[in-house]
C-alpha cells in the first residue's frame, strides 16, 4: 500500500546530516553493485530528485539510452528533514514499493542502515533492495548493460572513449562540477570555450557520457556559463536535445524569481 510522508518538520526531525565520521572507512556512496550483461526489462527502478545535478545524470543516460520502457523512474520530493528524503504529494507515492520515505529502502536493504540516504538510488525489484547508489557506476550501467533490451538514441559510454571521458572526469569533476576551488573552476571554463570552438562536444561530433557530466553543472551555473560564448553555445546545443531538456526543471534548483540565461535561445554550431 502506498504511503505519504508528513510534511517537512525541522523542529521535530532535525536537519539531515550527511554520517561522515573519521572512525567510519566505509564509503559515503555504501551499495555499488552492478547490473549484470544479461539485464532484464522491467526489473530496476530508479529513486531520482529533479534537482539533483546527479540523478539527472543517470535520467539523461536513461533516455540517450531508449531505456523508458526497460527502468522505470519515479522522484522524491525536493525537500527533506533528518529522515532524509521523502515521497509527497508534489510527485506521488513511491510506485514500487510504498514506502513513504526512502531511508525504508535502504532499511530493507541494510537493517539499521546507519549510512548516506541519496539519490540516485538504483532498487532490484526481483532482490528486494539497493542494488546501487553510485551515481557513476548507474550512469555507465545503463550506457551499456541493456543493448539487447533497447537501441541506444546515442551511444554515450563507447568503449573506444571510455578512457578519455573518465580523464576528462578527473579534471572536470573537482574543477567544475564540484568547483570547491573558485580560480580552478574559471580557468576549467575558460579552457573549455577553447575547446569548443574547436569541436561540437567534448569529444567530437557525437555526445558521450562526458558531455552528460558536464551538462549538469553548467545547467545550474546561471549566467557563469553564458559568459563563455563557445561554452553557453554547446550547452544550449545540449539543452535543444529532449533527453537533457525534459529531465530539467530550473525551479527545483533556482529560486523563485531568478534571472536566468534564455536557454531557448537558437544556437548554430
Amino acid at each position: 500500500m502506498s504511503r505519504l510522508a508528513s510534511p517537512v518538520d525541522i523542529a521535530a526531525h532535525g536537519e539531515y546530516r550527511v554520517p561522515q565520521r573519521p572512525d567510519d572507512p566505509r564509503p559515503l556512496y555504501r551499495f555499488a553493485g552492478r547490473v549484470p550483461d544479461s539485464a532484464e526489462a522491467g526489473r530496476y527502478h530508479i529513486y531520482a530528485g529533479w534537482f539533483c545535478p546527479w540523478s539527472q545524470r543517470v535520467t539523461i543516460t536513461r533516455a540517450l539510452a531508449g531505456l523508458q520502457d526497460v527502468v522505470s523512474v519515479s522522484y522524491i520530493d525536493n525537500e527533506r528533514d533528518g529522515r532524509g528524503w521523502a515521497f509527497r504529494e508534489r510527485y506521488g507515492p513511491d510506485p514500487v514499493n510504498g514506502f513513504a520515505l526512502l531511508r525504508e529502502a535502504y532499511e530493507a536493504t541494510e537493517p539499521g542502515f546507519d549510512g548516506h540516504i541519496s539519490v540516485p538510488t538504483l532498487w532490484d525489484r526481483d532482490a528486494g533492495r539497493v542494488l546501487s547508489n553510485d551515481f557513476k557506476l548507474i550512469g555507465i550501467d545503463l550506457a551499456t548493460r541493456f543493448r539487447h533490451l533497447a537501441e541506444p538514441v546515442v551511444e554515450t559510454y563507447p568503449e573506444e572513449h571510455r578512457e578519455e571521458i573518465e580523464r576528462l572526469d578527473a579534471w572536470l569533476g573537482p574543477a567544475v562540477n564540484q568547483g570547491r576551488d573558485p580560480a580552478a573552476r574559471k580557468a576549467a571554463l575558460v579552457e573549455l570555450d577553447q575547446r569548443l570552438g574547436e569541436r561540437r562536444y567534448l569529444l567530437g561530433d557525437a555526445v558521450t557520457e562526458a558531455d552528460v557530466r558536464l551538462f549538469v553543472t553548467l545547467v545550474r551555473s546561471g549566467h557563469e556559463v553564458a559568459e563563455h560564448p563557445n561554452l553557453w553555445a554547446y550547452a544550449r546545443d545540449l539543452y535543444a536535445i529532449p533527453a537533457f531538456r525534459d529531465t530539467t526543471d530550473f525551479a527545483t534548483f533556482t529560486s523563485a524569481g531568478a534571472d536566468l540565461p534564455d536557454w531557448s535561445a537558437p544556437v548554430t554550431r
